[in-house]
């Protein structure tokens, strides 16, 4: 039986992940010369924009074999911003490799990505990269790997520690050691290798991959450390990345974990609940192709290995195609970066709204992360996205693979918005007939970070199951903007009276009526303003500290901890999106570029309306209520269920 196995390579920027891709592509025998990232001509960078600018914008894949292994390699970014493109990824992995610079060691982003792989259950081998540079110490960030991350990480050629550490967790083992027994280095070996397969023992291994050193030695572990695998009969597999072809359409990355899918397979898709039933109707649809990672039609795809296949459509990101059951683990949304930030795109031709807002989509069915909406009585159209460096990146797709000139307006803050006290929302929507659909609802602020949560009292001989269904599926448009125009969370509503007739109930007035009767509670309980806050991670030279503290108080912020790791400080702290959009580049220069930071969406808190923000409502309000029920029945240009 053939042996597969899927890894990525991830890293913080500048590590030099892309150039140790290249050099196993070229020991593996895929390419002919390794590339390099300053003349751009890596073969994992495959976008345009990647080989110029020198850094990867986009997870990408390519198979090799080593020792009679077939390898699926995915070579992630290592940018903050494009984070949740590596969380993705990390759907598909057997284990991954986590290089980290020999020189400036465990980095704040290192951190995140660790304990994205620990939350899937990764086993990860450390490469520490540039122990040809000055100022390289493997031992120094082999302890702070100890400290920071893996307590059992050690260096493969370190027998002794190895010992320790199998020992520790083999008591047969033990014993023999105790009773003075000299054991095999080979059996050693083999038990470090399952160990690490299993996640109990974290292999690290140094080398340089600009100058050629280590690759063989990491190639050979990346093949020994291979997990068990779970023989799964079942079709089941995770889409976890798209692209665009210029002729077969949509491709989805999919990592199929059991079962077989070739170009006449068909798969079942879930889908959204019928808004008037509220069943979940799965779509059919046939696989028309089945690419291998490196572009080729192969036309299967089996258990254990990584394709493209075309056919499916919009089927998005995550979806699990076949048994979800079936996985060898749950597969959830990340948690390393949520976009805080919107922008309005502008083309440079009018002319061209329509062209860019396909371009958007299209890009959007490529990356989850990326949101659009368009406004259509303002003809605008806006992104909720990352980061800055996101913004520039997707400048230049627009340009080069769409022809579409566009400028970004300054970027915004998302903020959102609760319930400020327990009300009630009612309607009776009764008119223009026909229609029937009366509700009442508890509206109450909810703890932070609780979402949406509903429930309902109302008997299914007041209120049929299909129409109480069909409140649920309105309760995203409903709370889709406040009072103030953001999104509303943390809030619990529960439906508590209402009413159907027997003949002038439509089937859709119950989402129609919902909106109307929610804007109605949170009038009568008035509106708190939330603000994204960031747990921010810090890592500073000693004299740094100060000015640093300093400047988080100054942005509103509050510092959590510290505490010394060598000759570097690292500090948490909490600061709201508002007060540190530019930071990065402030902390660059106030620290020589020896400061380094790290961030992740901490959650949302109260912020006074003076040093926040409003924002203008997209589609009809609700409660100007002629107007709404004439947009519901499409009676006007946009209706309101057409937000992009």
């Amino acid at each position: 039986m053939k042996r597969s196995l899927c890894t990525a390579l991830l890293a913080h920027v500048d590590a030099g992940k892309t150039t140790l891709t290249e050099q196993i592509l070229s020991h593996a025998g895929a390419i002919r010369n390794p590339g390099t990232v300053d003349a751009g001509t890596t073969h994992s960078d495959t976008l345009s924009v990647e080989r110029r600018r020198g850094i990867s914008v986009k997870a990408t894949c390519v198979r090799f074999f080593h020792n009679d292994t077939q390898i699926d390699l995915i070579d992630t970014p290592g940018h903050a911003d494009f984070s949740a493109e590596v969380e993705r990824s990390v759907w598909a992995l057997d284990t991954a490799v986590l290089v980290v610079c020999s020189v400036e060691g465990v980095q704040p982003q290192t951190e995140l990505l660790y304990s994205a792989l620990q939350r899937q259950g990764i086993p990860v081998i450390f490469f520490l990269n540039k122990t040809d540079r000055d100022g390289s110490d493997p031992k120094r960030v082999l302890g702070q790997i100890q400290r920071l991350l893996a307590p059992k990480a050690v260096f493969m050629e370190d027998m002794d520690a190895i010992t320790d550490l199998i020992c520790d967790q083999d008591e047969a083992l033990m014993e023999r050691f105790l009773e003075g027994e000299a054991l095999p280095q080979e059996l050693l070996r083999q038990k470090a290798y399952d160990l690490a397969g299993q996640g109990k023992l974290c292999p690290v291994l140094t080398g340089s991959a600009l100058h050629d050193e280590g690759i063989d030695t990491l190639m050979d572990l990346m093949t020994a450390c291979i997990p068990p695998r779970e023989d799964i009969q079942a079709l089941s597999g995770i889409v976890f990345a798209a692209q665009q072809h210029k002729t077969l359409g949509r491709g989805l990355w999919v990592r199929l974990y059991g079962g077989t899918l070739d170009n006449r397979s068909t798969v079942s898709i879930p889908q959204l609940p019928d808004p008037v039933t509220g069943e979940r109707i799965n779509k059919t649809l046939k696989i028309t192709q089945v690419w291998s990672p490196d572009g080729a039609p192969t036309g299967k795809v089996s258990a254990g290995e990584i394709a493209i296949v075309y056919g499916l459509g919009d089927t998005p990101i995550g979806t699990v195609l076949g048994d979800p059951y079936a996985l060898p683990r749950t597969i959830a949304p990340g948690s390393l970066r949520t976009p805080v930030i919107t922008v309005q795109a502008i083309p440079e031709k009018k002319e061209q709204m329509q062209a860019l807002r396909q371009a958007c989509q299209i890009l959007a069915g490529e990356d989850p992360m990326l949101h659009t909406q368009y406004i259509r009585s303002l003809d605008e159209l806006h992104l909720k996205v990352m980061g800055t460096i996101q913004l520039e990146i997707l400048e230049e797709l627009l340009r080069e693979r769409f022809g579409i000139k566009v400028r970004f307006s300054d970027p915004a803050i998302i903020y959102k918005e609760t319930i400020t006290s327990a009300a009630e929302g009612y309607v009776a929507y009764l008119a223009p007939k026909p229609c029937w659909a009366i509700l009442r609802f508890r509206l109450e602020p909810g703890p932070r970070g609780s979402g949406v949560t509903f429930s309902s009292t109302v008997p299914v001989r007041t209120i049929q199951t299909r129409y109480q269904n069909q409140v649920v599926q309105a309760l995203p448009l409903a709370l889709n903007q406040g009072r103030l125009g953001w999104e509303v969370t943390d809030i619990k509503i529960t439906l508590t009276d209402g009413g159907e007739h027997k003949f002038h109930t439509h089937p859709l007035d119950f989402i129609v009526a919902t909106p109307m009767a929610i804007q109605d509670g949170l009038v009568q309980g008035g509106s708190t303003l939330l603000e994204p806050i960031l747990e921010v991670r810090f890592l500073l030279p000693q004299e740094c500290v100060g000015k640093v503290m300093s400047d988080v108080n100054t942005m509103r912020g509050e510092v959590l901890d510290s505490f010394g790791d060598g000759d570097r400080v690292i500090l948490n702290a909490l600061i709201p999106v508002s007060t540190s959009l530019d930071y990065a580049v402030t902390l660059a220069s106030s620290t020589g570029g020896r400061g380094a930071m790290s961030i992740r969406l901490h959650g949302y808190r109260e912020c006074p309306l003076e040093l926040g923000a409003t924002t203008a409502r997209r589609s009809v309000d609700p409660l100007d209520t002629s107007k709404y029920i004439l947009a519901a029945r499409s009676a006007l240009e946009g209706g309101i269920f057409t937000m992009d």
